[in-house]
């Protein structure tokens, strides 16, 4: 949501990052182990002997204000971990932020293409020629245009089609408040042919505007095609902290990882938070996550999906969203998930129960 500009934050103070009195973390409101780790109570319990607090951007209440939590996209807060969105971390870094990257998740979102019932638009080779609704938000970074952008890039390299093959039309989000409203209004007045959309919020607009799929992305068989925002979706750190105190960022991927094992086992748990963090009602959550969706919250930073990254990069700078190359192996730093895995294992806790690769599209649409 747009965030306003501000000179100013509220965010309690840390004395040195050497000896902090306050972590930070930010997660969007999608399926991840920080969002698990959060409603547990674990990333409190973990670093609350040594006086350190942990907390929310999202959660800080009145006083952490705007400008503290436009850190979620700029990651300006030394000491904030942040496991959201590709496209703001890709931008921060490529503005120079020093971040680094510990750790990538790859969890199906339900990214869909929508047409009016009436277009007899049908898979991605009838996007030919057609009018592709691409949203304009007054944001520092305009993550929604690069997730339609590259949603609707997916859908027709799956047909071998190149984005001129079809036609961009401009919407901008003006007054309008819900996600994807803009678009799906100028779908309904006739004003563009399809409208990409995803995840749980998304499965609800589409049936209150009474929109149809005309591409399920979730089932294109090359992952390379459903890459977006999401796919694969980074896990970062500040340089500082990971230089001042390597233990702590140890520690806190450690919860994680221990999250992600714990919601491996408990489908309905998980199915419950994401609803609390999507905002979506049951009917959202089902349809946009499909089962099995609670085994893949581990993160990792395997050859497959740092190539996915860099071809998120490639095609973000391409549409010129990012001012800099970001050198993705550069950016990745294995260390801290390698030992925050080993802290596990000598604690006695079982490893990653899902492999470190992206999931096959769903089957069950």
């Amino acid at each position: 949501m747009p965030i306003a500009p501000a000179h100013r934050t509220t965010a309690p103070p840390s004395t040195t990052l050497a000896t902090p009195d306050t972590l930070w973390y930010t997660r969007c409101p999608v399926p991840t182990a920080t969002g698990i780790a959060a409603d547990r109570g674990w990333l409190a319990d973990e670093f609350a002997p040594e006086g350190i607090a942990v907390r929310s951007l999202q959660d800080g209440g009145r006083d952490v204000d705007a400008a503290a939590r436009r850190t979620h996209y700029t990651h300006a807060l030394p000491g904030l971990f942040r496991e959201g969105g590709n496209v703001p971390a890709l931008w921060a870094r490529s503005r120079g932020q020093r971040t680094r990257l510990v750790g990538l998740t790859w969890i199906e979102e339900r990214q869909t293409v929508l047409v009016s019932p009436t277009s007899g638009i049908r898979g991605a080779g009838a996007l030919r020629g057609r009018r592709l609704a691409v949203p304009r938000h007054d944001l520092d970074i305009d993550f929604w245009r690069a997730m339609a952008l590259r949603g609707f890039d997916g859908a027709l390299a799956s047909a071998g089609l190149a984005p001129e093959d079809a036609v961009r039309v401009d919407v901008p989000a003006g007054r309008h408040t819900g996600q994807w409203a803009a678009e799906l209004d100028a779908l309904r007045r006739g004003e563009v042919d399809a409208v990409y959309v995803k995840g749980a919020l998304a499965v609800e607009a589409a049936r209150d505007a009474g929109a149809e799929v005309a591409v399920e992305l979730d089932e294109l068989p090359d992952p390379a095609h459903r890459v977006n925002n999401g796919t694969p979706r980074p896990i970062t750190v500040h340089q500082d902290l990971l230089d001042a105190r390597p233990d702590l960022v140890d520690r806190f991927l450690a919860v994680l990882l221990r999250a992600a094992d714990w919601a491996a086992d408990r489908p309905d748990e998980v199915n419950r938070i994401l609803g609390a963090e999507t905002g979506a009602g049951s009917t959202g959550v089902l349809g946009a996550y499909r089962p099995g969706t609670h085994r893949t919250l581990h993160p990792g930073l395997s050859e497959d999906r740092l190539a996915l990254l860099v071809r998120q990069e490639e095609a973000l700078r391409g549409h010129g969203f990012l001012p800099e190359r970001v050198d993705v192996g550069e950016w990745a730093d294995p260390g801290p998930l390698t030992r925050a895995a080993a802290r596990l294992h000598e604690a006695g806790t079982p490893g990653p129960a899902s492999p470190d690769s992206p999931t096959p599209p769903r089957q069950d649409i």
